[in-house]
Parts: C-alpha cells; sequence; structure tokens
C-alpha cells in the first residue's frame, strides 16, 4: 500500500478496502495533526480536529474532484475546522493546580532564556514567507512524509521543493543569526 499514490488509494477506499483507509490515515495523520496544532491548539482540541478532518473524509469521499490533491484538502479541512475550534475555545490553556508538579522543572532561569530564544527563532520564523513557513511546518512536523506529498499538499513542484525548503533555511538561519546578534 505504500507504493500507492493517494488517487489510487482514494479509488481503492470508495470501494470500502479497509487498508487503504489506514494507510491513508498513517500517510496524513502527521500531516493533520501538525496543521491543528500549528493553529495554536491543546492536544485534545487538536484530535477533535483530526477526528473531524476524517469523518468529513468519510462523508465526502465520493465528492472529491480531484483524488490526487488528497493532502491539500486534507490541510485545507484541518485548517478550517482548527481555525473554527480556536475560535470557539480561544487560546485558553487549562492548569491543573491540585496534580502533582511537573517533574524536574526548569528553574525560573532556565525558563527565562527559553522564552528568550523561543521568540528569536519564532520572531524570525514569522517574517518567512508564506511558503517557506508552510514547508518547514510540514516537513517538521511531518517528517514521515515524502517529498511528494509535501510537494503536493502544497500545491508546487516536487523537484523545486528541496532548493526552495534549503534557500528558507538559509534565510531562518541568517534572522536567527541577526536576532542573537552572531
Amino acid at each position: 500500500m505504500h507504493d500507492l499514490t493517494n488517487a489510487e488509494l482514494v479509488s481503492r477506499a470508495k470501494l470500502h478496502d479497509e487498508s487503504a483507509w489506514r494507510e491513508i490515515v498513517g500517510r496524513h495523520l502527521p500531516l493533520l495533526w501538525s496543521t491543528a496544532r500549528s493553529a495554536g491548539l491543546r492536544d485534545a482540541d487538536a484530535a477533535d480536529v483530526c477526528q473531524y478532518t476524517w469523518l468529513a473524509l468519510a462523508e465526502n469521499l465520493h465528492h472529491i474532484r480531484t483524488p490526487a490533491k488528497l493532502s491539500g484538502w486534507l490541510i485545507t479541512t484541518a485548517r478550517h475546522e482548527a481555525l473554527r475550534v480556536r475560535k470557539v475555545r480561544g487560546r485558553e490553556l487549562p492548569v491543573d493546580l491540585w496534580g502533582p508538579p511537573e517533574p524536574d522543572f526548569p528553574s525560573p532561569e532556565e525558563l527565562v532564556l527559553a522564552d528568550e530564544q523561543a521568540v528569536k527563532l519564532w520572531r524570525a520564523f514569522s517574517g518567512l514567507t508564506d511558503q517557506c513557513r508552510d514547508i518547514l511546518r510540514l516537513i517538521a512536523y511531518a517528517p514521515d512524509l515524502t517529498y511528494q506529498d509535501v510537494a503536493e499538499a502544497l500545491g508546487m513542484p516536487v523537484n523545486s521543493l528541496g532548493s526552495t525548503r534549503s534557500r528558507c533555511l538559509a534565510v531562518l538561519r541568517r534572522r536567527v543569526g541577526a536576532e542573537v546578534g552572531v
């Protein structure tokens, strides 16, 4: 099943082929998860977005016009649902005040340093183009996806993905270096 294209998997799934469904889920779950988490959702909300997206696929499988672009359809569906959930639930993170303390909780100094580094990284990342952010996010959060899957999801030629990714990383390195003052 691993060597089948998305179009072939969709065709088999339409015929109720359970192994095709398993392959679709296995191939795209990291992509959906990263899409939901990149919207700033908690794990439970991200899981709900993934579940909603799979349900939407099951309900709309026979209506998908371009099965070869399944990855893009799933990303779009997950992104829309994640934005809806975020709007409804907000960005609050619940805190269990009565639960056990975190093991090996970092010191306040370590937290401040980590926050500063994260701010610098995310500031540099947010200055990238939309295409660069999408490429780097997909490759980082869904490492099991092939370049073909990533290119398909982003609607770009697969032969330009590697060079575009390299340029994006180079720009990110320069921007992080400028933030740090290297």
